[in-house]
């Protein structure tokens, strides 16, 4: 049994989403080709998310938070946005510090319930 091979990238559904592993240190230099990387993941890939790994990223600062929101804006130009896998419990504290929300993959959405928890209802309760 054969299969011919086809030309051009594999077929990636919306659902899917890219992912881009960030290195430990980034020059600012190298910001803006990160930025075109997004842009291109969401662009060429069908992607309408890209997971960021900043797992190693290594200590949380400035350039840290200055990267990701650089990262968050090119996806948002280009009608996606980023999730975050693996932060640390201190880029998580220094993003909430500096007003910088970002969706880490594993938590639920804000608008959607924890896994596992049901809405509970009183026996005296009217219904509704």
């Amino acid at each position: 049994m054969s299969c011919a091979a086809t030309a051009g990238l594999p077929h990636v559904d919306a659902d899917t989403p890219a992912v881009l592993v960030l290195p430990g240190s980034v020059t600012r230099a190298e910001v803006a080709g990160l930025c075109a990387d997004v842009r291109t993941l969401l662009d060429g890939g069908g992607a309408a998310v890209v997971v960021c790994d900043v797992a190693g990223l290594g200590p949380p600062g400035l350039r840290t938070v200055d990267l990701l929101a650089r990262l968050e804006l090119a996806a948002r130009r280009a009608g996606g946005r980023i999730r975050l896998r693996g932060p640390e419990p201190a880029l998580c504290a220094l993003l909430d510090l500096v007003g910088l929300r970002f969706q880490v993959e594993g938590q639920a959405e804000e608008r959607e319930p924890a896994r596992g928890v049901e809405e509970a209802v009183e026996t005296g309760d009217p219904a509704a």
